[in-house]
């Protein structure tokens, strides 16, 4: 008899776990039913998909994404047919070699691992488009649009024990099943549920303290995207990050980062033409949108709520609740500064498949995928709360005007700065083993814990600037008064 598999949504991690749960050619002998609240998107190629869908329920629809080596090989391994679909529908798999800084690419010399850091380039609309309609063709998979999850159907076992059998629609009706998966995301009430059931999940919550604009551009016909001429594409100025994303069929973004603090900034950066004033100021970015290279094809998107956060359904060993996964944004979240998300979720699927195919006992799989999933996130997480941490105090103390940080923070910053961050500029096996920790290969901050990676940054800090000067990249923009007096703001 096959095991019956309720998933509340149907974004990326929903989609990753039919995917994952279901395998290739639907072999695992599992029924399993996507419930989406939200419309289907149009039947339409990516571009109409991304001009029209109405997909509430995804926030950051339309926000700059970056598929991560992590994602990508996961993809690659598991379900191969999908990647050559996304290929198909536009998107770009962009290996290391193109990724090298130009102060090594004379240097550089193909090795083995370095077929596992591509990376993906895609809008979110075209990724989820084509696993949506990917996973809709799995054998024993049905994704059902419109339908509105209002509750958990439970009961209570052996010594109380709580017991998912299913979901309450808000229609009235019910769906039964032997597995639930919450994957409706930031959205999601499974958590205010478990909780009037006398099951609070455990949560550790963190403000990150930044929000987010992104606005979409395309390159005119006959233009290709500007050459690398040592000026990055993405930076952090202290009082602004930024970004430029690739993307599928011509299309690029520019994400604009602004601290919580900066609140008359944030507030003009959602003007279309304060935003690319912005974005002309920093050299990294301003070849993109050119005129003659590129024409701006939406408005400037804004995202805020941004939180670190991570719920604990196992306590102590023991599940609150028998028969209820939670993956995504409901389980865990944090700043999407490195485009970890879609990654996360991917791992968690992954850690789910283990998790079921190792034992049909609940608790037991409840357990595993608790233990692999905080294994394999919990670096990251962590590692993007203390940078958060660090972000705030560095905002806020640049709109007070003080530099006067401690000889501590100034010894990391100029450490990570001119040390780190010029090391793999001047170094091949220190880069590479930079890129594993952001592309999820390893943990974030394992490359620096070799001794040998560590000896070569310590080398080329020791060095000093001036020595160094040739492997720095251009000035990454203006200083912050320099910028708001540009933009006609008060410093």
């Amino acid at each position: 008899m096959s095991e019956r598999i309720i998933v509340v949504g149907a974004g990326i991690a929903g989609l990753f776990a039919a995917m994952m749960l279901a395998g290739p050619t639907g072999d695992r002998g599992r029924e399993i039913v996507l419930l989406d609240r939200d419309p289907p998107p149009p039947e339409d190629d990516p571009d109409g998909v991304f001009a029209d869908w109405k997909h509430p329920g995804v926030g950051h629809l339309r926000h700059s994404h970056a598929f991560l080596a992590r994602l990508l090989n996961i993809i690659r391994a598991r379900h191969p047919i999908l990647l050559d679909q996304l290929k198909a529908a536009g998107a770009r798999e962009t290996p290391f070699a193109d990724m090298i800084p130009s102060t090594l690419k004379d240097r550089y010399t193909p090795e083995p691992g370095d077929a596992a850091m591509s990376i993906l380039f895609s809008r979110r609309t075209t990724l989820e488009l084509v696993m949506r309609r990917y996973t809709q063709r799995l054998p024993g998979v049905s994704i059902e649009s419109g339908v509105f999850v209002a509750g958990l159907l439970t009961r209570r076992g052996r010594a109380g024990k709580l017991i998912v059998e299913g979901v309450r629609l808000e229609d009235g009706s019910e769906r039964r099943a032997e597995v639930v998966i919450d994957a409706a995301g930031r959205r999601s009430e499974v958590a205010e549920w478990l909780a009037e059931l006398g099951a609070p999940i455990p949560e550790q919550e963190e403000n990150a303290g930044i929000l987010y604009y992104t606005r979409h551009w395309k390159l005119n016909d006959g233009q290709e995207q500007p050459p690398r001429n040592g000026a990055p594409g993405a930076g952090d100025l202290g009082y602004l990050k930024y970004g430029v994303f690739n993307a599928d069929n011509g299309w690029f973004s520019v994400t604009l980062a602004a601290p919580e603090v900066e609140t008359e900034l944030r507030q003009s950066i959602v003007d279309p033409e304060t935003f690319d004033r912005i974005c002309r100021a920093l050299p990294g970015v301003a070849p993109w949108i050119d005129p003659e290279r590129s024409t701006p094809q939406t408005k400037v998107f804004g995202m805020g709520d941004l939180k670190s956060r991570w719920r604990s359904p196992v306590v102590d060993g023991e599940p609150l609740a028998l028969g209820l996964f939670l993956i995504g944004d409901g389980l865990i979240r944090s700043n999407p500064l490195y485009g970890r998300g879609c990654s996360f979720a991917a791992i968690e699927a992954e850690a789910l498949a283990r998790a079921f195919d190792a034992s049909a006992d609940p608790r037991a799989r409840a357990v595993l995928y608790d233990r692999l999933t905080d294994q394999a996130l919990r670096p990251f997480h962590d590692d993007m709360r203390q940078q958060d941490r660090a972000a705030v105090r560095r905002a806020e103390a640049a709109r007070a005007g003080d530099r006067s940080t401690d000889l501590r923070s100034r010894l990391l910053r100029s450490f990570i700065i001119d040390g780190a961050g010029v090391a793999v500029r001047d170094d091949m096996a220190t880069l590479r083993a930079a890129l594993r920790g952001f592309h999820m290969l390893e943990s974030p901050r394992a490359w620096l814990m070799e001794p040998r990676n560590m000896r070569v940054v310590l080398k080329t800090w020791a060095r000093g600037k001036k020595r160094n000067a040739h492997l720095y990249p251009v000035k990454l923009g203006p200083e912050r008064a320099e910028m708001l007096s540009s933009l006609g703001l008060a410093a």
